[in-house]
């Protein structure tokens, strides 16, 4: 450059509207790079945008490492810049980066796992498929069973022990147990590339970015030597076009600054003359220069680099085809260039038909002059198919406290806390260094009135190594005068509190400003292993713990972020890669070692498109909580310990909890079917029992009835043989009967015959004894006789004598 004085101009960005071959030159190429040069390198007012960033994220992290200048602190303290008369230790204190740490370290205990879930067509319908066949077997699941169990015909598509009951069982079940082969190939495949590129590593340095700068950046490409990778970047390296999005997707234009040496420029250019690497040379120096940069230092290499901007452009493309009717009624397309239009005179018939896509250019060129070392159509371009008209640009970016470009990060929030803090440090240390410790007063007078007796002089040396071996002291209270001695306590303790109230001021201070750098933050006691109060209850502190957690939860969804959309990239760029004859078989035996029977699957992987989320393993807290759940449903009864295992296994916390509210209202029904099953089989027994209680009783009464009826058929037969007996002997008695009547009645007719002969003859007899007896009372009325006796002398009745029958 010689003596011409290098500078820098604002310029705009190409004309977006150029034609396609234009945009195809490295002019073009060239255009951008100056208009980049001139947003981020330009000079303005003494400051740069992409050194003052760069300049400013170097700050921010050596207070995130402890190590940030102690000039200030020097300032402060100094007098008139003078230090001569202090003896401090200027070390700053490591309080930040133990934040900082707290922060980072935090978040990567964070398991995650990748899912992949195809969205294509192909897939949506075998997903689609598996859906109605599972419902239909949950709705006809009885009458399946009944067709089984009777019929020995199994119909189930699926296996009926493990059929949802519901649409929230199904929906569970979708989401836990089913899964695609080619959906399990996509997500292996990811999980190796990581593997790889070692992205565990690169992300904890994304993270540790998000918590100091407050951004962090990461990189996909497709190498034809390493294939796809994944790289950390330097936010401090990066320039990008003004967003005011967290998540930069409205970016046109990323650039990386690289300083390489000169000696390597052919590797990016092999075109590259001599002259041309002299003139590189000659204008890095100028570049620094205008920077104010300086160079030699430790780097034995500085004086022989270069800075190189890598930067990607977003522009749009048109694509046009010539479309034409053919003889058969139907039309041929055929892809033309974007400048093409049909001749209507020659081409009658002819149409042509265009279409507008996002494309992004590739360039690299040496900052600081014109030279373009590479400027090309990216190859490989991310491109989702669902999508085909957008195309995602290589570096991935989230910085989740964006405001008008501005961006704030948790160390830029500590930096006045954290230097008040040190400052307090330092006048700590001045203030111990003027402290005076505690002495003794000797009264010389008064130990000359003191006499020992043994001759000795008692000196303060020996009142020294008396009163500090016994604490004693020996003294006069008179002089040998006789009169009062002022100094009869020769020695006395001296006390200095001079700066007691100092330090303990300058402790509150200190612990005020500590209290600030946690209230900035969200990071509280419970959170950055300080000992929390006795008299906190336990709950208390966990939720004051996972209240600290989520004021830093933005630093994790960053880094969540950059994961989900750096899987997705990985995604496209492995169907790209497979539709590569010369990478595929070599990338699917790479994937090969993770599983074997997916290598048949990813052979098919191209034609799917995936959507990518990124599944989280729940912290302590959110582990804590699931984990009391689980105890307390164990603790109940309302879950088996299977249950418990398989809820465990999950990381999606959400997920774990529904899979837990349905294993217990699954258990819940069951036992519900249990008792229910009991109470009929109980109620059944006991039916039972009453029926054969009442069978038996039935029986009995039976028996009884039975036996009741043939004695009573017994007694019948008795009866009418009773009866029969009976009226035959009634008959016999009655014929008896007759016959006795009749010889009664002929004995009666004997009897009264003779009765009445004999009656007749009585009244014969007594007419003739009357009338004797009158004859008598005539003859004795006639003689006046005596009495006559008409009683039998003879005691017998018409002769026959009763007096033979007297006992002798």
């Amino acid at each position: 450059m010689g003596d011409k004085k290098y500078s820098i101009n604002k310029v705009g960005f190409p004309d977006p509207l150029s034609s396609e071959s234009h945009k195809e030159t490295k002019t073009f190429g060239l255009e951008v790079q100056k208009a980049i040069e001139g947003e981020w390198f330009r000079r303005y007012q003494g400051d740069c945008k992409y050194y003052g960033n760069r300049a400013e994220h170097h700050r921010l992290r050596l207070y995130a490492r402890g190590e940030q200048p102690i000039s200030k602190y020097k300032n402060e303290i100094a007098i008139n810049g003078d230090l001569s008369h202090i003896n401090l230790d200027w070390t700053p204190i490591p309080i930040i980066p133990k934040f900082v740490d707290i922060i980072v370290n935090g978040m990567e205990d964070r398991l995650y796992s990748i899912k992949a879930t195809s969205v294509d067509k192909v897939a949506s319908d075998s997903r689609n498929k598996y859906i109605t066949e599972m419902e239909k077997d949950m709705l006809a699941k009885e009458m399946l069973m009944q067709a089984k169990n009777e019929l020995g015909v199994d119909a189930f598509v699926n296996d009926p022990k493990t059929l949802p009951r519901n649409n929230e069982e199904l929906e569970v079940h979708m989401r836990l147990n089913y899964k695609q082969g080619i959906e399990i190939a996509e997500e292996e495949a990811i999980k190796v590339i990581f593997e790889d590129n070692d992205y565990d590593d690169i992300k904890k340095r994304i993270t540790y970015d998000s918590a100091v700068l407050g951004v962090g950046f990461g990189k996909h490409d497709y190498n034809s030597s390493k294939g796809i990778v994944t790289e950390y970047v330097d936010p401090s390296n990066m320039v990008y076009s003004y967003t005011e999005s967290p998540y930069f997707e409205d970016c046109y234009y990323f650039g990386e600054v690289k300083k390489v040496p000169i000696s390597q420029l052919k590797n990016y250019n092999p075109n590259l003359t001599n002259e041309e690497l002299e003139i590189i040379s000659n204008n890095s120096s100028d570049w620094d220069n205008y920077h104010n940069i300086s160079r030699g230092g430790d780097d034995n290499f500085d004086d022989h680099t270069v800075n190189l901007l890598f930067f990607n452009y977003k522009t749009n493309k048109e694509l046009v085809w010539k479309k034409r009717k053919n003889k058969r009624g139907g039309s041929t397309v055929t892809k033309k260039e974007s400048d093409w239009n049909p001749p209507t005179e020659k081409l009658r018939g002819s149409e042509r038909i265009s279409r507008n896509i996002d494309v992004w250019y590739d360039g690299i060129s040496v900052l600081g002059t014109d030279i373009i070392l590479r400027w090309e159509l990216l190859e490989n371009m991310v491109r989702p198919k669902s999508s085909t008209n957008k195309a995602l640009p290589n570096y991935i970016a989230c910085a989740p406290r964006n405001y008008n470009g501005t961006i704030e990060s948790q160390v830029r929030r500590m930096i006045p806390f954290g230097d008040a803090i040190q400052l307090t440090h330092l006048k700590l240390q001045q203030v111990v260094q003027r402290v005076v410790p505690d002495g003794v007063f000797i009264d010389a007078d008064g130990l000359n009135e003191v006499n020992l007796g043994d001759g000795n002089a008692y000196n303060p040396k020996k009142a020294l190594e008396l009163y500090f071996q016994t604490g004693s002291v020996v003294g006069r209270s008179q002089t040998s005068e006789g009169e009062f001695n002022h100094g009869k306590i020769p020695i006395q303790e001296l006390s200095h509190n001079s700066g007691g109230n100092k330090i303990q001021s300058l402790i509150t201070v200190y612990n005020y400003n500590l209290q600030m750098i946690r209230d900035v933050t969200g990071i509280n006691e419970a959170r950055d292993a300080s000992m929390p109060d006795s008299r906190t209850l336990v709950g208390v502190q966990k939720l004051a713990a996972l209240n600290s957690n989520t004021a830093t939860r933005h630093i994790l969804n960053a880094g969540v972020y950059i994961t989900k959309k750096l899987a997705e990239a990985l995604s496209y760029r492995i169907s790209d890669a497979l539709e590569d004859p010369i990478h595929r078989e070599k990338f699917i035996q790479s994937l090969g070692r993770a599983n074997v029977s997916i290598l048949d699957d990813m052979k098919d992987l191209h034609l799917h498109d995936f959507g990518i989320y990124i599944e989280l393993s729940p912290d302590a807290e959110e582990a804590a909580t699931l984990e009391g759940n689980i105890q307390q449903s164990l603790a109940k009864d309302q879950i088996y310990l299977e249950d418990a295992i398989d809820v465990r296994q999950i990381d999606n916390l959400k997920l774990a909890n529904q899979l837990l509210k349905i294993r217990r209202k699954s258990k819940l029904e069951e036992d519900m079917a249990k008792n229910q099953h009991l109470s009929q089989t109980q109620t059944q027994s006991a039916i039972a029992a009453t029926q054969a209680k009442l069978q038996a009783s039935m029986k009995e009464i039976e028996a009884k009835a039975l036996a009741q009826i043939q004695i009573d058929t017994n007694l019948k037969q008795l009866e009418a043989q009773n009866t029969e007996h009976e009226a035959k002997v009634k008959e016999t008695l009655m014929i008896k009967e007759f016959e006795l009547n009749m010889i009664i009645r002929g004995q009666d007719a004997v009897i009264t015959k003779n009765k009445e002969e004999e009656k007749e003859d009585r009244k014969d007899e007594r007419t003739r004894i009357q009338a004797t007896q009158q004859s008598k009372q005539i003859k004795q009325r006639e003689v006046n006789g005596k009495p006559i006796n008409f009683e039998s002398n003879e005691d017998s009745l018409d002769g026959f004598n009763l007096s033979e029958f007297e006992p002798s």
